[in-house]
């Protein structure tokens, strides 16, 4: 059994980095809430959130928390600040099994991140990575002040691509497997499901990955909550 504490970066009175109209705790929760639901489809794999709501846990109670549960792995979730773009994650400085997991990790969310720039494999001393007793990585997903990454974090498909990275590092990495009834024969879509496919990326809705999977609760309420506040703020002008 592999156990997975997953870390939403700030939350609470912190609201991390802010830009564009974005707060960085709202989509590290978002991230967080989305590679957990992934990761339940997968057998030996437990998760633990460091939160689940908008509440700010210290950082001394994030790697508290994941050494009392005794995780194998360390997954924090954030996004970066401060004049540049794109993607890039960081491990303690000299960690060989944290090192080892990054390359696998790093490579798999590349896959997902389409045009967002990869910043490469980083090092840093943060609290986080130094003060867990198991492997640990610290993602940070796009710079919430740069409108090109903001613009791409403004979307539920693009949310749900980098979740899916994130997990399909940690499925590569301790070699998980799906449960049964998770996974769907290959099929090729028709010309009339392609143009729906089509069309459900433009509008955001999808990143157009694996159209035939099952999909949760979670999903399909992720996918239609900016459309159904979209429909409620309409009909309060038209009153």
């Amino acid at each position: 059994m592999v156990k997975v504490f997953i870390d939403a970066g700030h939350g609470g009175s912190d609201p991390g980095a802010v830009g564009n109209g974005l707060k960085e705790k709202d989509i590290t929760l978002k991230l967080a809430k989305c590679v957990e639901a992934l990761l339940k489809e997968y057998h030996d794999v437990q998760t633990k959130m460091s939160r689940t709501g908008d509440t700010y846990p210290s950082l001394s109670d994030r790697t508290r928390e994941a050494n009392k549960w005794g995780a194998d792995f360390l997954l924090s979730i954030h996004i970066n600040a401060g004049g540049g773009n794109g993607y890039e994650d960081y491990v303690y400085p000299g960690s060989t099994k944290s090192i080892y997991y990054q390359n696998i990790i790093h490579a798999e969310i590349i896959k997902k991140i389409g045009k967002m720039v990869n910043r490469g494999k980083k090092q840093a001393n943060y609290h986080v990575l130094r003060k867990s007793n198991m492997p640990s990585i610290l993602t940070e997903c796009g710079f919430i002040d740069n409108s090109s990454d903001a613009a791409l974090l403004k979307q539920n498909a693009f949310i749900e691509g980098l979740a899916q990275g994130h997990v399909n590092g940690l499925v590569k990495a301790f070699g998980l497997k799906k449960k049964e009834g998770t996974e769907v024969a290959e099929q090729k879509l028709s010309d009339a499901q392609e143009k729906i496919r089509q069309e459900a990326m433009e509008l955001g809705i999808t990143d157009g990955n694996d159209p035939f999977r099952q999909v949760n609760q979670y999903y399909v309420w992720n996918a239609l909550l900016p459309f159904a506040r979209e429909l409620a703020e309409l009909k309060k002008k038209i009153k």
